[in-house]
């Protein structure tokens, strides 16, 4: 099967490997807002989500020449920020939950449709407020669309710690919400 991916940033990537500073500069104010964003879902800190960044833009733009086509130059970068980001964690030595399959535990079917009473910005302060581990599983599953054998293999973990972790930090959640709603602290 031919692969059809259109890389409308095609001609920039080209300038960028012949050395054109305007194409790299272009190609950083495309990709940086989003870019942070992603970094700062994982880092939960500003100064250093913008270190992941800046790390994130200085690898792809020296390994330019491996870059492939073979995805979106978007989903190539965003594959170095998380990976950048994660590591910024590891530095960090973020606490782990220990593995045990005890904690598989199945979640209960909730409605979708049920009433939601929540702001997003309640929901994205609570999520800031979770453990860092339970935070960037969270963060990779639902926000970057990585699912529970992908996020094993990036943090080293296995898929059932990873769906264990995912179902805890989706408690810890609605502990939060809760908490905040009932003392009216005006999230």
């Amino acid at each position: 099967m031919e692969d059809h991916t259109v890389h409308i940033h095609q001609y920039l990537i080209d300038r960028c490997r012949a050395g054109d500073r305007q194409a790299f500069f272009q190609l950083y104010r495309l990709y940086s807002k989003s870019m942070y964003n992603i970094g700062y879902r994982i880092v939960h800190d500003e100064a250093e989500a913008h270190d992941v960044l800046q790390d994130a833009f200085i690898s792809a733009f020296n390994s330019l020449h491996r870059y492939r086509g073979d995805s979106t130059f978007g989903a190539w970068l965003k594959t170095i920020v998380v990976n950048k980001a994660i590591n910024a964690l590891k530095k960090r030595r973020f606490e782990r939950i220990p593995e045990s399959d005890q904690f598989d535990v199945a979640e209960p079917v909730e409605d979708a449709l049920a009433e939601f009473p929540y702001t997003v910005d309640q929901v994205k302060q609570a999520i800031g407020e979770l453990p860092e581990g339970y935070r960037l599983v969270l963060s990779l599953y639902l926000l970057e669309g990585y699912d529970h054998a992908e996020i094993g293999d990036i943090l080293g973990i296995t898929e059932s710690t990873s769906k264990s972790q995912f179902n805890r930090s989706k408690k810890k959640l609605r502990e939060l919400l809760a908490e905040k709603t009932r003392g009216n602290t005006g999230l």
